[in-house]
């Protein structure tokens, strides 16, 4: 397999959520990554949406990379198909080594670790510790109540506008898509800050 053009690291639920559009919001963006030639670093699982932009990933060409605790390998169910399957120990260690394969950075549909995980990485932005491109999909208004909570926050005078300008919202899988991994590549001669500081 040819070296990968890009690398998008995908937060996403284990779980597929009662809306049929979250799975097919994960195929599409799955599909896209395949066929652009492009690598998915992700959690490591075979459930839910992570099982399903995983396997749209691997379907289309792409190349997948799993990075998953080892006390979620049997929850999750980790997918021996990856092409490349690190079982770390902690989530720190799961967390830190997904940045560093990455690109740029993609929430969709999940959970309280999705919510975790676009935090932290949002967190690491607006403290300088990396300049990679952070992207919300924005599937079925799945998303509107927190952002809306966020708005209250800037209102409220805990954040500033320029930190919600630190995350681009789409509703299409492709454009958003187009949008992070173009402005990843521009960053990415500055992958070892973020290796270096998290």
């Amino acid at each position: 397999m040819a070296e990968p053009r890009f690398s998008v690291c995908v937060y996403c639920g284990s779980r597929p959520g009662e809306n049929p559009l979250f799975a097919e919001a994960a195929q599409a963006v799955g599909g896209w990554i395949g066929a652009q030639g492009g690598q998915l670093v992700y959690g490591g699982g075979r459930s839910g949406l992570m099982g399903t932009v995983a396997q749209a990933t691997a379907q289309a060409g792409g190349r997948v990379v799993g990075v998953i605790p080892q006390s979620l390998v049997d929850k999750e169910h980790a997918n021996r198909a990856c092409d490349e399957l690190h079982i770390v120990q902690t989530m720190h260690e799961r967390k830190a080594l997904m940045a560093e394969r990455s690109d740029a950075f993609l929430a969709l549909p999940g959970g309280i670790g999705t919510f975790e995980e676009l935090f932290e990485v949002w967190t690491w932005s607006q403290l300088g510790y990396h300049d990679k491109p952070i992207g919300l999909l924005d599937v079925a208004d799945y998303y509107q109540p927190l952002l809306a909570f966020l708005a209250g926050s800037v209102q409220a005078g805990f954040m500033g506008s320029w930190q919600m300008d630190l995350v681009r919202i789409g509703t299409e899988p492709e454009s958003l898509l187009e949008q992070l991994v173009q402005s990843g590549l521009r960053s990415a001669p500055q992958d070892g800050a973020l290796r270096a500081r998290i």
